[in-house]
């Protein structure tokens, strides 16, 4: 038994001695191969021919037509915009004129200020959206977007509507009815009425007391103008 033993063992470290064996030649025979594949040179290959890079054509305005002429930000892409003009701004409705006067240091006029209010306007001065250019002998010239306009007295003045003798109007009582408001300017007879600026107060409507009435601290003065006899009431100095 021993015997087998030992012969067993014999056998084994004889095959471990080949196989060791082996694998030795095994590594050598890789690093010889390793070696060789790193001393082997290798022919490099031939280069491919150069081809000439083509030159790009000369930039022309010309060219860039069609990108200029369409507008990126337009919807149809368009270059012939249509401007519209802006449309002119109505004339505003010119004021009434009650009257013209001078008291020496230029004339001035009595125009409509609002409804049933009156107010003095020299030269130079707005009246709402207007400008008072000039005040003539028989005419306002009145200014509104660098344009003026020349106005006559007559067209200015407030006109009533005087109902024709006879009774022939056929017209609905509302619509035979006078357009002009009923008078604002009613106060006591022989004092002064509503101030129309600069210290001067107009005339009452039923103000019939003499020129030169003093009262409030204000004398009545009555002037000629071109629609008659103008009334006022300026303060006493």
């Amino acid at each position: 038994m021993t015997k087998k033993l030992i012969l067993l063992n014999l056998l084994l470290l004889c095959a471990l001695g080949v196989i060791g064996k082996q694998l030795l030649d095994m590594r050598r025979a890789a690093l010889a191969r390793k070696q060789a594949a790193l001393e082997q040179k290798v022919k490099p290959a031939p280069a491919p021919p150069l081809t000439p890079v083509p030159v790009p054509a000369a930039v022309q305005a010309a060219g860039y037509l069609d990108v200029a002429q369409q507008t990126l930000f337009s919807k149809d892409r368009n270059p012939n915009i249509a401007v519209e003009p802006e449309k002119p701004k109505p004339v505003p409705t010119f004021p009434k004129l009650y009257g013209v006067m001078n008291l020496g240091d230029g004339p001035m006029a009595i125009l409509s200020d609002g409804p049933g209010k009156q107010k003095t306007f020299r030269a130079g001065e707005k009246a709402g959206q207007l400008l008072l250019a000039e005040i003539g002998a028989d005419a306002l010239v009145f200014e509104f977007e660098k344009e003026k306009f020349t106005k006559k007295f007559t067209e200015l003045q407030v006109k009533t509507e005087e109902a024709p003798a006879g009774g022939g109007d056929s017209r609905p009582a509302a619509a035979a009815a006078p357009a002009t408001p009923p008078p604002t300017n009613i106060g006591k007879v022989g004092e002064p009425g509503r101030e129309t600026g600069g210290g001067i107060s107009a005339c009452s409507d039923n103000d019939n007391s003499p020129a030169g009435t003093v009262s409030n601290g204000k004398r009545k003065v009555i002037t000629e103008s071109p629609f008659g006899k103008v009334c006022r009431w300026e303060p006493v100095r």
